[in-house]
């Protein structure tokens, strides 16, 4: 018998094969899914149906994954919904580009489908353990950190910021002065069992410099980074 869970996960891929089988095996785990082979309609579908998690396919016609991660960021509604990209290319300015639209993980194709299930529940493990740190406001300088509801405030002006920028910048933030190195600081945001390159933590660090300013995070050469409470 199949035990029902509380996620909920959107599948969107060009290719029908993909879909019919992540959608078997996924909801063979209990999960609720939904498919979409266009990107158009994946963002439609993720913004009415607000899922937990989007697998999403990098290569499609019209508009492809990066596009469709890069939209779903600008979506309020849509900020903390966790993107996993499948995809065939082994490039890493693929992989960092992803990650630069807003994306949280990878998982290349050819799909091998237990290591696939493994690294969802890994991921939903990880964002559970995530919600239950502490959830009081952090307020720094002229930031105000709410946990609870995904957001940032500017000298009262809200900043715009996807599921793991955000949790960097709580990281660092609720330990002012402290140095991590890009390998802590990937372990405690993404965790041990997803495998993502340690240049994404500069990715995510120079974005969080673009909406925020340069002040907050500084770079400790051959460390890592810090905040400056």
């Amino acid at each position: 018998m199949v035990v029902a869970n509380k996620y909920k996960i959107l599948v969107v891929d060009d290719e029908q094969d993909i879909l019919d089988i992540l959608e078997y095996n996924l909801k063979n785990e209990g999960y609720e899914v939904k498919c979409s082979n266009d990107g158009e309609q994946g963002l439609k579908i993720a913004r009415e149906w607000q899922p937990n998690l989007i697998i999403l396919d990098i290569m499609m016609p019209k508009i492809d994954g990066i596009e469709v991660c890069r939209r779903l960021r600008q979506i309020q509604e849509c900020r903390s919904i966790y993107v996993l990209f499948l995809t065939a290319r082994q490039e890493e300015y693929t992989e960092l580009a992803a990650f630069d639209a807003g994306g949280d993980s990878f998982i290349h194709k050819p799909i091998k489908h237990r290591a696939l299930l493994s690294r969802i529940k890994a991921i939903f493990r990880r964002s559970l353990e995530l919600e239950e740190d502490d959830k009081a406001p952090l307020k720094i300088a002229d930031l105000e950190i709410l946990k609870d509801e995904f957001l940032v405030y500017q000298n009262g002006n809200p900043i715009s910021l996807p599921k793991k920028e955000f949790e960097l910048l709580h990281f660092l933030a609720s330990r002012p002065g402290k140095v991590f190195s890009r390998e802590v600081l990937l372990e405690k945001i993404w965790g041990n069992d997803v495998y993502v390159v340690p240049r994404t933590i500069d990715v995510h660090i120079r974005k969080l410099r673009e909406k925020l300013g340069e002040h907050y995070i500084q770079t400790v050469k051959g460390v890592g980074y810090k905040f400056l409470g």
